[in-house]
């Protein structure tokens, strides 16, 4: 946690030396790596009972993510990462459990900066996490984070615009698997399953378990330093918690998930979902969307 805080200000002091709006800029060829260890007993079962997730045995679907995060935060504070990290916004993230982990399997992970993309509202960087057991890929998730800016219109070039077939070959695994299926209802008539009251700290008491202390999260007088009236859920907790209620986990092939919306603390939302639980929403007052998530099950 101590690493992860040191690099939330190291990013902060870079911020304003970097620019955005090159998606053709290098990406840091570095890729961390956390030494095989056991999971810490004491965290996950705090991490666990914040997020909602039952002592299954298998370390919970976005366990490895938190675990993985301070060297993320490392390589996107450094010197070679091309965007500023002051503003930077968690808008999807895909996982995919290649089998369950157990806590007491050393688990090695690794991260990397894998592509930059232009986006309608500035540049995203796709960022990916992958855990190992004695070399076996276990788990791996991409992250998309977008630094906000004006971005830039090129020209498109007829000859280079994909077919619809080539446009569907491209669509994130999640998404392609629905190909052929009835479509999924809208986030908004999804039915409502659970209704949940969050309270004011509740960025303090995640971030005391996750060690993800970004000021937006923790006060209302710090996030309104970056534009927010009150302090915000971090985004990863609305995920873990939408993911605490699905059934059998162990069957999930990937997961995806899209941040479209804060959550202002304290505030009360509606967890919504199909009858099996692989459409998912989080709903705020008026049906405000704060997130849309899709399981793909195996088999």
């Amino acid at each position: 946690m101590t690493s992860l805080s040191a690099s939330l200000v190291r990013g902060a002091l870079l911020s304003p030396l970097k620019r955005a709006g090159r998606p053709d800029a290098a990406l840091p060829p570095d890729r961390p790596t956390r030494p095989a260890a056991s999971v810490a007993p004491g965290p996950l079962a705090a991490y666990g009972r914040i997020c909602g997730f039952t002592e299954s045995g298998a370390l919970p679907l976005t366990y490895p993510h938190v675990l993985a995060f301070p060297d993320t935060m490392r390589l996107m504070t450094g010197r070679a990462f091309p965007l500023p990290v002051l503003g930077l916004v968690h808008t999807w993230i895909e996982i995919a459990p290649h089998r369950p982990v157990e806590p007491t399997e050393p688990l090695e992970l690794t991260v990397y900066a894998q592509e930059l993309n232009p986006h309608r509202r500035g540049t995203e960087v796709t960022m990916t996490t992958e855990a190992r057991v004695a070399g076996e890929l276990v788990w791996e998730s991409r992250s998309g984070y977008l630094s906000r800016h004006a971005p830039r219109r090129p020209e498109p070039d007829p000859a280079s615009t994909p077919s619809a077939a080539e446009a569907g070959a491209n669509l994130p695994t999640a998404t392609a698997s629905t190909a052929g299926r009835p479509a999924a209802a809208s986030p908004e008539e999804l039915p409502a399953r659970a209704e949940w009251s969050l309270p004011g700290d509740l960025g303090r008491r995640y971030g005391a378990v996750s060690g993800d202390r970004n000021p937006i999260h923790l006060y209302p007088l710090t996030a309104r330093l970056f534009g927010f009236p009150r302090a915000i859920a971090h985004g990863m907790w609305t995920a873990a918690r939408c993911l605490a209620e699905t059934q059998d986990p162990a069957a999930v092939r990937t997961v995806r998930i899209d941040f479209r919306a804060p959550v202002l603390l304290p505030a009360t939302v509606t967890y919504a979902a199909d009858a099996a639980g692989d459409a998912f929403a989080l709903r705020g007052p008026g049906d405000r969307v704060h997130l849309v998530g899709a399981v793909n099950r195996k088999g």
